[in-house]
């Protein structure tokens, strides 16, 4: 079997040339080289996998090389590694520093590379710093680290800082492309895509799962391939997710909620990518920002085309409401329910006011109106059917005997009977005829037999009501119609105010609101109306409030308190504007390095105590 070499080590970069997402510093490397400015402490400081280590052992190369010599030649011989993680005692920096006095016995310089700096322990550091500030002519020290945060600021001050950024999509992408090229393997745009966005920046992550997938899947590398083995949610899975919400489908919503659920996705996962994916949407909107999508020209083209079926309104709301259930996902106690509520709220915000009392959604009144089949258990009681009959009877008609009229307390018929219950509901307001009156015929033979024989028209009203529940859906219905038509009226006598008043009776009739307010116990709302005096800006009350949190509690209340000012001075028009001053300072979470700056601005001897000690922040 022949030896496996992973690509990271196989594909590592030989030159400059060849590093990927440097250019800056490997351009500001070979100046230096070239011009002869090249310092004897650098540090290479940056996230893992971005080519740290790699700069360093091309740099210690190419310092050495000649012209006559051969380009091949390593200098193994003048290049020394030290992994500071296992070797960060002051012996070990000791043995570095007797080393360093001897000069090399091939080409310029000897290169010291010390890897993982920050491991080195405090007083490790305080031994190299003799050496790293005055080095003899051939020696450069190169130091990489992860962390620069952890390294003491007196060893920083000896080094040229290089700072190495993440990899882009982009870079990644067109450097896995390349390999692929090489090794002979057809691979697809967005499966290149995915797997440099899974890297995370970081070339060596690319390359180990490019590997990874290579060996999942062979010569021939899928979308669906990489999506299955790295086991991440593609972009089908969002564009489907999206296309439901904007069809208000929350059922198949729930049901592919579930399917990822079962396939061992994690529903924070989810909420999250759908989140990013509201905002790939909205980037897609506008010609300017399309840039900002990193995603092949294929799945590209799809957004696009998502995009013009949904709203920005809707994009902003989706991404607010996406991003509420992220944050509160790791403290839920039901988070699957979490993440399901948030998914029916997107689902819902799309919905006009019409399509939410559809009938497509509700089940119609007339599904309950059919008579019911009859049954053995459903035959009635000579009695109680003499209580059905007198219930019928109206006042000019004969009464039956008292008892059926009035069945004892906690008997079968008085617990039973649905229209002696029905009596006790209020009855509507029978002024406005309903609309199944309106729709009937006035000459139908059938009230011509009404008015001329029968039961009056008041009784037979009476009795109509009488046979419909207080909780059935007809009653529920022409109570809704009552109360949008006393709105409706209410509405049609608030438009023709439109009083005149001064701003002294604005701030008189806020006042009065505010003292209402404290005798209903509601003190906190109060103290924050009268946090600021309103001002009248024609027809605006515009008030400034120091904070956000004050904002959205007088918004809660904004209903009620333009109802009162509108009605207490008599105008309609009237708007409530709340400003949250910007003003106000912001309170930052100082670092202790932050605070011994902000002491020694008021006592500069705290410095000369430092140094005098030599103590560490």
């Amino acid at each position: 079997m022949e030896h496996f070499v992973v690509s990271a080590r196989k594909y590592r970069p030989q030159t400059f040339k060849d590093v990927v997402g440097q250019q800056a510093i490997t351009n500001t490397l070979l100046n230096a080289i070239e011009h002869n400015h090249l310092a004897q402490a650098l540090l290479f400081t940056g996230p893992r996998g971005v080519g740290k280590t790699t700069c360093a052992r091309i740099l210690a190369k190419k310092i050495n090389q000649e012209e006559s010599q051969d380009p091949n030649e390593d200098f193994a011989f003048n290049i020394f590694e030290l992994d500071a993680a296992s070797n960060n005692s002051v012996d070990d920096i000791r043995n570095l520093i007797d080393q360093v006095r001897i000069p090399p016995q091939v080409g310029k310089y000897k290169v010291y590379i010390i890897d993982e700096v920050h491991m080195l322990s405090q007083a490790a550091f305080n031994a190299f710093l003799k050496t790293l500030e005055e080095p003899p002519k051939h020696a450069i020290f190169i130091l990489a680290t992860t962390e620069k945060h952890k390294i003491i600021p007196t060893i920083l001050s000896r080094c040229q800082i290089f700072d190495f950024k993440r990899i882009t999509v982009q870079d990644a992408k067109e450097y896995l492309a390349y390999i692929a090229q090489q090794e002979g393997v057809s691979a697809e745009d967005d499966a290149l895509h995915i797997i440099a966005q899974k890297a995370d920046g970081a070339m060596r992550d690319a390359l180990s799962i490019y590997d990874r997938v290579v060996s999942f899947s062979g010569k021939e590398l899928t979308r669906q391939a990489v999506t299955e083995n790295l086991n991440v949610l593609d972009y089908d899975t969002y564009l489907t997710a999206t296309d439901l919400i904007l069809q208000n489908d929350i059922p198949q919503l729930l049901l592919q909620y579930n399917e990822i659920l079962s396939l061992g996705f994690d529903g924070h996962h989810f909420i999250a990518g759908l989140a990013s994916h509201f905002r790939n949407l909205l980037v897609c909107q506008n010609p300017k920002t399309i840039n900002l999508l990193e995603v092949g020209d294929n799945t590209k083209a799809q957004y696009y085309e998502q995009a013009q079926k949904a709203s920005a309104q809707f994009l902003l709301k989706g991404i607010e409401l996406a991003n509420e259930c992220d944050l509160q996902y790791k403290s839920s106690r039901n988070q699957r329910l979490l993440v399901e509520l948030c998914l029916m709220q997107l689902a819902s915000v799309t919905f006009g006011g019409e399509k939410k009392n559809d009938n497509s959604f509700i089940i119609p009144p007339s599904h309950f109106s059919q008579p019911p089949v009859p049954t053995p258990a459903m035959k009635l009681s000579p009695k109680e059917k003499e209580v059905i009959t007198s219930n019928e009877y109206g006042k000019g008609a004969s009464a039956p005997p008292q008892e059926a009229q009035l069945p004892q307390k906690g008997s079968a018929t008085s617990e039973n009977c649905a229209p002696e219950t029905a009596v006790k509901e209020p009855e509507p307001d029978i002024s406005s005829p309903s609309p199944e009156a309106e729709k009937e015929p006035a000459s139908s033979p059938t009230s011509e037999v009404t008015q001329t024989s029968g039961p009056s028209a008041e009784t037979e009203n009476r009795i109509t009501k009488k046979k419909v529940s207080g909780l059935s859906l007809k009653s529920i219905q022409k109570k809704k119609e009552l109360e949008a038509q006393k709105r409706e009226a209410q509405k049609e006598q608030v438009i023709e105010k439109n009083g005149e008043f001064t701003e002294k009776e604005m701030q008189e009739a806020w006042q009065e609101f505010a003292a209402q307010q404290i005798e209903k116990g509601e003190k906190i709302l109060a103290s924050i109306m009268q946090t600021d005096t309103p001002v009248l800006k024609g027809k605006d009350i515009c008030i400034e409030l120091p904070n956000e949190t004050m904002k959205l509690e007088l918004e809660r209340v904004q209903y009620y308190l333009m109802g009162f000012l509108k009605d207490k001075l008599q105008n309609t028009h009237i708007q409530l504007k709340v400003k949250v001053n910007e003003k106000a300072e912001k309170k930052f979470a100082f670092t202790p390095i932050e605070k011994f700056q902000k002491l020694q601005e008021k006592n500069p001897l705290l410095e000369k105590l430092r140094a005098t000690f030599d103590l560490d922040i």
